[in-house]
């Protein structure tokens, strides 16, 4: 589905092969990784090989490990 660009060695950008994904998709209105589709997308997962952003929704951006770490001293809230 998608590979690691490797020119460089230190890029962790992910290249989505667009024939693997659905015209939702590939603009942008469905998560890259499990097809959701509201909320729209909104976390960067990877490009497609013109360069246009592949997007997801934050559940499989930090599944991908792609979402920004908490900070150390910031506070979590748990709310019911």
């Amino acid at each position: 589905m998608c590979e690691p660009a490797t020119s460089d060695g230190a890029s962790d950008t992910y290249v989505y092969d667009p024939e693997a994904l659905s015209a939702e998709q590939r603009m942008g209105d469905a998560c890259a990784a499990c097809h959701t589709r509201w909320p729209r997308p909104r976390r960067v997962l990877g490009v497609l090989p013109d360069g246009s952003q592949v997007f997801g929704c934050g559940e499989c951006a930090a599944v991908m490990g792609l979402e920004a770490p908490t900070a150390v001293g910031e506070r979590l809230f748990a709310v019911r």
